[in-house]
């Protein structure tokens, strides 16, 4: 009898664990967010023993798409959710809840070496819709331009052809990348090359360029003042998607994300806070 209590008492102690562990939270999407939702979450679960938060990049459509087929949480997103996507919410029965949770100033960078230090919207326009090939068009040295962009599951990918080339199709030649650490990294060892990232993605080893909405009368640099002043043409808003059905699940974390504490990370990992 003893033995058998003592086996008990030892099972008993293993399950413990498991049984006081809370509910593992999925967050799943757009790379310009990554950053901020990594460090929101790290610091969250310094803070909640048991708590389980796992979190993963791929893109803004990837994430919709995730959460849509029930195998995410949270989606993330540079982007607001398309009327087709809400659709299927809807056909679904689903609840959504739409929530914003800092915003981005959407870079465009150079290599560091390139003598262009601002563009106007319709430069960015011909450029990237291959109108114009060469850096001495805009002002620049008799270098080929190089252009990378996000790849269409990106909701990066969808603001700048939205609000920059008003719609416009990119250039075919246009060298499409699988995250926005990879247009850093080749923008940063390509002389004439440009991308565009979010903020919080920029370093030294890429230069970023002011840009004009004005015909080039203005030209603004990005950043977290500009952005909040809405004197920086390309910011945008970042969003968390999820169900209402998952409300009691995932607001211990978005609640996080909305307290004084988690919106002083937005705006240590370079973003602008609410």
């Amino acid at each position: 009898m003893k033995k058998v209590g003592l086996l008990a008492l030892l099972t008993l102690i293993i399950l413990y664990p498991a049984w006081g562990q809370k509910a593992s939270v999925k967050i799943k999407g757009s790379d310009t967010c990554l950053p901020v939702i990594q460090k929101e979450s790290e610091q969250f679960l310094k803070k909640n023993a048991g708590a389980v938060v796992m979190v993963t990049g791929g893109g803004s459509g990837v994430g919709i798409s995730a959460l849509i087929g029930n195998n995410t949480d949270i989606a993330m997103s540079s982007r607001r959710m398309k009327l087709d996507e809400k659709f299927k919410v809807q056909k679904a029965g689903k609840e959504l809840k739409e929530k914003v949770f800092a915003y981005d100033a959407l870079s465009v960078v150079v290599h560091p070496s390139n003598k262009i230090s601002q563009l106007t919207r319709e430069q960015l326009e011909k450029i990237f819709t291959g109108k114009v090939k060469n850096w001495n068009e805009v002002g620049g040295a008799n270098m080929q331009i190089v252009v990378y962009s996000r790849e269409s599951s990106s909701g990066t990918y969808e603001f700048f052809k939205d609000k920059v080339l008003k719609n416009k199709n990119f250039a075919a030649s246009v060298l499409s990348m699988p995250a926005t650490g990879s247009i850093i990294q080749s923008v940063s060892q390509t002389k004439g090359a440009i991308g565009y990232v979010g903020m919080a993605y920029v370093e030294k080893n890429v230069k970023s360029v002011k840009v004009s909405f004005d015909g080039g009368k203005t030209f603004v640099a990005p950043s977290v003042e500009t952005a909040r002043s809405k004197t920086y043409p390309i910011a945008r808003p970042l969003y968390l998607y999820y169900f209402g059905s998952s409300e009691a699940k995932v607001k211990p974390f978005v609640s996080y994300v909305f307290s004084a504490e988690g919106q002083k990370i937005v705006q240590v990992q370079g973003y602008v806070p609410l």
